[in-house]
């Protein structure tokens, strides 16, 4: 078995669907320009359809875009990615942050060790989980203070603006959010 990414064909559906709906097109004006139709247009977006490649430039041509936009923008139907403890991203890196997950997904997840600026501020669009898998840090969310241990997890909404600092040397935390390409559903019935 090996280390790298295995990966199915992409969908394209999700990627059509944002595009549509960025446009405020519906299914029936996107059917009118590209030539295709309605049911077909729903299958594509629902993935249960894939289109030909004609159809799909079609279909870019109608959301102002280009297939190749599109098939940059859809998501893998599955994939697994190993990342090994020792992995170290290229370029430049902080090496007390490491990532846990590569590429364009809809979470991402990152290690970091040690201390870092406690000044600087965070508010992500999304969800994110904070969780301590060594010592303890001191996190300020919306103007309270929380104290987690190991073992500790905190959680906020999109929007909270945030702020930590590690206060036992050789902190871990991983961090794994919601990414920010992704728009949140909000639940109407809170």
């Amino acid at each position: 078995m090996g280390d790298h990414k295995e990966q199915q064909p992409v969908r394209v559906g999700a990627a059509v669907r944002r595009r549509r709906r960025a446009l405020e097109l519906t299914l029936a004006v996107v059917a009118e320009r590209s030539g295709l139709s309605v049911p077909f247009l729903s299958q594509v977006e629902n993935d249960r359809a894939r289109p030909s490649r004609t159809s799909l430039e079609k279909l870019a041509d109608a959301l102002r875009t280009t297939a190749v936009e599109l098939l940059a923008a859809a998501d893998p139907a599955a994939s697994v990615d190993v990342v090994r403890a020792d992995h170290l991203p290229e370029g430049d890196f902080d090496p007390r942050t490491r990532p846990l997950v590569r590429g364009h997904h809809q979470l991402h997840a990152s290690e970091f060790t040690g201390d870092h600026d406690a000044g600087r501020e965070f508010q992500h669009r999304n969800d994110e989980l904070m969780y301590v898998a060594d010592g303890a840090v001191e996190i300020e969310a919306e103007g309270r203070a929380y104290r987690l241990g190991r073992g500790d997890t905190l959680y906020l909404t999109g929007g909270v603006r945030h702020r930590w600092r590690a206060t036992v040397p050789d902190t871990r935390i991983i961090v794994v959010a919601v990414a920010e390409h992704i728009e949140a559903v909000q639940d109407r019935s809170r």
